[in-house]
């Protein structure tokens, strides 16, 4: 095993979960390794559960240290590496952070079902339930009071980059593909995450990767 800490991922076009820890280590300048594994592939089924116990991704492995799911993963880097930099200082802020990071972590499950992760597709007028619109029309609440709250000193949802950010990034890369409409306020908070490095580096990946065959499964 690297000295390095390992990051496992899917495919990077597909893989929301795994985009969330990876954005979150790149962004921070934390220093790791990665393997990525094929979605929906023979290869991916054979090789994940050398790695990972829940046969999913992503998973993070520091020396003996293994964790898994990304919201644990945040947690575990924001204590590792980051000297708690993940969440706001504030303890209302950093409450409101956990919050919103734990809704997107558990909830939205129409928005998830009918706007997959897909970085390449593009798309005019796709149809969204009432669930689904339900579920963009509270993240973009979310956004709002967030940043309304306690965004006002940057960006971002609360002013500096971090773990909130980075379980909302997926989102801002599924409203591009679906051209989800958003008020001004909205659209600055989706270009200030398109225009991370980190994710841009990211989508290059996305470019020459192939399609996978089940992909509308990772969500």
């Amino acid at each position: 095993m690297s000295a390095k800490p390992v990051l496992v991922v899917g495919s990077k076009n597909y893989s929301s979960w795994s985009l969330r820890p990876w954005l979150l280590l790149r962004q921070f300048g934390v220093a790791f390794d990665e393997i990525m594994l094929p979605l929906d592939t023979p290869e991916f089924y054979a090789r994940i559960h050398d790695y990972s116990p829940t046969g999913r991704v992503p998973v993070l492995h520091d020396g003996d240290i293994r964790v898994w799911d990304s919201l644990a993963i945040a947690e575990y880097v924001n204590e590792r590496w980051l000297g708690g930099r993940g969440w706001p200082r504030d303890h209302a802020a950093r409450a409101f952070a956990r919050s919103v990071s734990a809704e997107m972590h558990s909830g939205f499950p129409a928005l998830r079902s009918e706007l997959p992760m897909n970085c390449r597709k593009r798309v005019k007028d796709h149809p969204a339930s009432k669930d689904a619109q339900a579920d963009i029309e509270r993240i973009k609440a979310i956004w709002r009071e967030a940043r309304e709250r306690y965004g006002k000193s940057g960006p971002f949802l609360f002013g500096t980059f971090g773990i909130a950010d980075a379980m909302y990034a997926p989102v801002v890369l599924r409203f591009e593909s679906y051209d989800v409409a958003l008020d001004p306020d909205e659209r600055a908070y989706s270009e200030a995450i398109l225009a991370l490095p980190a994710l841009q580096e990211w989508l290059a990946a996305t470019v020459d990767e192939p399609l996978a065959p089940l992909h509308e499964q990772a969500k």
